[in-house]
């Protein structure tokens, strides 16, 4: 059974200004409890504007956004910031502090949380990321992959219902992707975290419960990975690059190697293949 709605969509538009075409145009959809949402598309497909618009930076011209239960307005977005936590492309531009454990109750700290409580949360939040054992770091000092998870710690230490990564992998080399991503995949399912994923990475994409494809402003289509990344040749046409896991097993398919489904990471397709050498 399907949990309630976190955040809907009720025919949202948004078009900037001396420009002909909608950013966004006429989008519906929703954002349930607990589950991962990742929004791909290229650029120009809308989802930069949606992430702006999720957190309030800019609001829809038409239709609704409704976020645990309450109408996104310019009276409410300070209660609704309240329950979303942002993650920006850059962890660089989101330091404030001069240490990881400064950086990390800033947020606190303008939220007036008291001190005993606020030494808890950072600490907490930063053992999640296994980032507490850097309290004293500057932050310069670490590598991207680190800095992004500090800035998660950030986030989740100001207890959010909702987390939303705008391209927040896209600046990090393999390894601190998978750090990123390792991080978030626990917190979630600790905390029952919602969390929107808005990227155009689609080995990002492949992480979530649910992917939803923006084009030109719309929704062109919305399903489970497997069922996205069977439309591999439409995701190219579209600008995508989809997942090395699923090439091979294309390409392994086009050679006689028939594998039961597709792969949506390196290590399923590797344990698949072991499976079908031993069946030979």
């Amino acid at each position: 059974m399907k949990k309630n709605p976190i955040v809907s969509l009720d025919h949202v538009s948004f078009q900037y200004e001396g420009h002909e075409q909608y950013a966004l145009n006429n989008v519906t959809f929703d954002i349930y409890e607990g589950e991962w949402l990742a929004i791909v598309g290229h650029n120009g497909s809308g989802k930069s504007t949606m992430a702006k618009l999720l957190n309030g930076l800019q609001f829809p011209q038409q239709g609704e956004i409704t976020v645990c239960g309450i109408p996104l307005n310019e009276t409410s977005i300070w209660d609704i910031r309240r329950r979303i936590g942002m993650v920006f492309q850059n962890p660089d531009n989101q330091f404030v502090g001069t240490t990881v454990e400064d950086d990390v109750a800033f947020g606190l700290e303008n939220y007036g949380v008291p001190r005993e409580e606020m030494v808890q949360r950072v600490q907490d939040s930063l053992h999640k990321v296994k980032m507490d054992q850097l309290l004293h770091q500057e932050p310069h000092h670490l590598s991207g992959g680190q800095k992004q998870r500090v800035a998660i710690a950030g986030v989740m230490a100001l207890r959010p219902s909702i987390i939303i990564l705008d391209e927040a992998t896209s600046m990090l080399d393999p390894r601190g992707r998978a750090e990123v991503l390792d991080s978030i995949r626990t917190l979630k399912s600790e905390k029952s975290l919602t969390v929107i994923s808005i990227t155009h990475d689609l080995e990002e994409a492949a992480k979530a419960d649910r992917i939803i494809v923006m084009n030109k402003g719309k929704v062109f289509q919305e399903g489970t990975p497997d069922v996205i990344f069977a439309m591999d040749e439409q995701l190219i046409q579209l600008g995508l690059d989809i997942p090395f896991s699923v090439k091979m097993a294309k390409a392994l398919g086009k050679q006689g190697i028939k594998l039961s489904k597709y792969y949506l990471s390196e290590e399923e397709l590797v344990t698949e293949l072991w499976t079908y050498r031993s069946h030979m």
